[in-house]
């Protein structure tokens, strides 16, 4: 069954017990309205993996989004925060829709696999990075001129509120703005709006704290006036979310265990040591509370598993015997797959001992950096007279002189919300929200057949 108009919204973080909080009571009032349904999503629960889910109905063994990152084998590369949905190995939602709905517009507003998207019109973040090192922000909207408009009417994208210690409603609010002015001008059939607010001070710190509460309430206000516009014009919603986060009380280092053991290599370079994955025997790429681990040689393979398992916080160490069972079943994978227990999370680092601290470390550098880095969420609090100085390196950006912005803490304790691993009741896990007619069919809602029965 499939709507005239539907509106995907994805709150990421959103739980039921969040919905309780009396913090959000747009989206509370929603699912007092509709049906309230946890959402199970896959194993590893993060953004990259559970939104390809959603989008194409498949799993990570089948499209191949095993994770924000993996290792590009044949270019020896760790690669996070790939955006194109060519990486995606089977259709997408809306190819099935416009199969549905011909002449029917589809619209992509910040959902991951956005760069190109398989949408008929989509919005996402593209940052400028000029030759001169500076970065600013930007966006990619297809078609062309729809940046144009959005830039013209919305102002500049915030993209320092989208992510890095300086990440605030302002992203979110830009992209609900985005989106209303889309629903009104395109009227697009089906339009999947990405609201990340949450993600942020539920990381910073933690899901029950009053900043997150208040967090959600903010959210809430956005998420509110989509709903407001998609009543009035009779378009069908549906409200999901990837994952909860739940409290963090401590990282693990995998990396720093496979270098002590000689089985990680490094590259001393000028700019500090630079993980060499070619050259290395073992590592993890780390990615929120899951980790895949790529061993080159399989005789290593029980070495690091044992490895990995005797570290402490580590819950389980799959391989690929066991990949099938958790639909992680595809050549992207690592040969082992690592679940921190609850509560633990794994930290990318990997220079140890004599090693010298790479240059990216204290910086906002998604794409450089060969793991998720939560840590880029805080402003380090022992650098003394932190706010002058930081006022001082954007002036010298502005300027145009090379700066590097430093001010990235290394204290993975300050990191008090997670996610990754498969909830461990529904309560803290993601929901689905929507009416009877667009309830899966299966027995229960997972990521895979969230949307099944849009198109």
């Amino acid at each position: 069954m499939s709507a005239h108009r539907v509106l995907v919204l994805n709150v990421v973080g959103l739980t039921p017990a969040l919905l309780r909080s009396g913090s959000m009571p747009r989206l509370e009032a929603c699912a007092g309205q509709r049906l309230l349904r946890p959402l199970r999503p896959d194993l590893p629960a993060v953004t990259c993996s559970v939104q390809a889910s959603m989008l194409t109905g498949a799993r990570p063994s089948q499209h191949g989004a095993v994770a924000n990152g993996w290792y590009f084998r044949d270019l020896a590369e760790v690669w996070l925060w790939r955006q194109s949905a060519a990486l995606l190995q089977v259709p997408t939602l809306f190819e099935r829709w416009r199969a549905a709905h011909p002449g029917s517009l589809t619209a992509q507003v910040f959902w991951w696999w956005n760069l190109p998207s398989r949408a008929d019109i989509s919005v996402t973040p593209r940052p400028t990075y000029y030759a001169d090192g500076r970065k600013g922000p930007d966006i990619h909207a297809h078609p062309a001129a729809l940046r144009t408009r959005l830039r013209q009417r919305l102002g500049e994208f915030p993209l320092f509120q989208f992510w890095g210690p300086g990440a605030d409603i302002h992203s979110t609010r830009w992209i609900a703005d985005a989106a209303l002015d889309i629903l009104q001008e395109e009227r697009p059939g089906l339009t999947l709006v990405y609201l990340p607010h949450l993600d942020y001070d539920l990381q910073r710190f933690g899901p029950t704290h009053p900043r997150a509460l208040a967090a959600a309430a903010a959210v809430d206000a956005e998420a509110g006036r989509l709903l407001d516009h998609a009543h009035a014009e009779a378009i069908e919603t549906v409200v999901v979310s990837e994952y909860g986060i739940t409290p963090a009380r401590g990282a693990l280092f995998p990396n720093r265990a496979l270098r002590r053991a000689g089985l990680l290599a490094v590259h001393a370079a000028r700019n500090g040591a630079l993980l060499d994955p070619g050259c290395s025997r073992a590592f993890a790429v780390c990615d929120h509370q899951c980790a895949h681990v790529y061993v080159a040689g399989a005789a290593d393979i029980p070495r690091v598993r044992s490895l990995l398992e005797d570290l402490d916080g580590v819950e389980r160490v799959f391989d690929r015997s066991a990949y099938a069972s958790i639909g992680l079943d595809h050549p992207r994978s690592g040969e082992l797959f690592a679940v921190a227990a609850r509560e633990r999370w794994f930290a990318y680092p990997y220079w140890d001992g004599e090693d010298v601290e790479p240059d990216f470390a204290r910086t906002v550098d998604i794409h450089r950096k060969p793991g998720y880095d939560p840590c880029e969420l805080f402003l380090d609090p022992r650098i003394p007279f932190l706010r002058p100085r930081l006022a001082l390196k954007l002036l010298g950006k502005k300027l145009g002189f090379r700066t590097l912005m430093n001010v990235i803490p290394l204290d993975t304790d300050l990191v008090r919300g997670t996610h990754g691993r498969l909830p461990d009741s529904p309560e803290e896990g993601p929901v689905w929200v929507g009416s009877p007619e667009l309830l899966p069919r299966a027995d229960g809602v997972t990521a895979a057949n969230a949307l099944s029965r849009l198109a």
